[in-house]
């Protein structure tokens, strides 16, 4: 009786010893403890695919182009001394008015005027740079320029009777818009050309009128003055970021 009880249990050992490692537990524990691996596993990876289901539901942090130029000159150097003389002759201040702000590198501006070598030649000129930067809350600096650029002439367009023209060769848009204006019964000649370079917009504007009588100068002598200040301006803000 007892061979016939030896022989069954000798017959299941050596069925477990023919198997591999990872199935001897099957053979030599119960099934309660071979229900309990299998929960185990499931629960492993039921962890597993929750934690990369919340890794790839997180959204990536918003990110946007830097800006072109870091830094602005300095706006009442931002005209070369050469290009003052030749468009506001006897300036009263040849170095320039500057405008106040409250924050030079993000906005500055300058004026010049003077009545010519006779006294009787009006002149201003006047430059304005505003440089922007990337955020993710308004965007691209470049962005931002854009659409400043694109205000700007649109403003000076609504001038009565403006005369716009689109320039080529001066940064990246370009426009030139010419009028006039009275006051006090003298009539002046006037430009302003606007300029974006990359995340920055340039404004010259530039009046003329002749007093007592004199001639007014012309509406291409005002316009290629403005443009000559405007590719000082831009070549300035280039070699303040070199």
């Amino acid at each position: 009786m007892e061979r016939r009880h030896t022989a069954p249990r000798l017959a299941l050992l050596l069925a477990c010893a023919a198997v591999p490692a990872f199935a001897i537990a099957g053979c030599s524990s119960g099934s309660g403890s071979s229900d309990s691996s299998d929960a185990k596993a499931q629960s492993s990876a039921s962890s597993a695919s929750s934690s990369a289901s919340g890794g790839a539901s997180a959204s990536p942090t918003p990110t946007v182009a830097p800006a072109k130029f870091a830094a602005l000159p300095s706006s009442c150097t931002s005209v070369t001394k050469a290009t003052v003389t030749a468009l506001v002759p006897k300036a009263k201040t040849p170095g320039g008015t500057a405008v106040k702000s409250d924050d030079l590198q993000a906005r500055s501006g300058c004026s010049w005027t003077g009545n010519g070598k006779d006294g009787y030649q009006y002149r201003w000129l006047s430059v304005t740079l505003q440089r922007f930067t990337s955020s993710t809350a308004l965007g691209s600096a470049e962005d931002q320029a854009k659409k400043r650029y694109t205000e700007q002439v649109g403003t000076l367009n609504q001038v009565s009777g403006a005369s716009p023209a689109t320039l080529t060769g001066l940064g990246d848009q370009a426009a030139s818009v010419a009028s006039k204006a009275t006051i006090a019964k003298v009539t002046s000649q006037n430009d302003s050309v606007v300029v974006r370079s990359g995340n920055v917009v340039v404004l010259v504007e530039f009046n003329g009128a002749g007093l007592e009588g004199k001639k007014n100068p012309s509406a291409d002598t005002v316009r290629s003055g403005a443009e000559r200040a405007a590719k000082d301006a831009v070549a300035a803000v280039a070699a303040a970021n070199a």
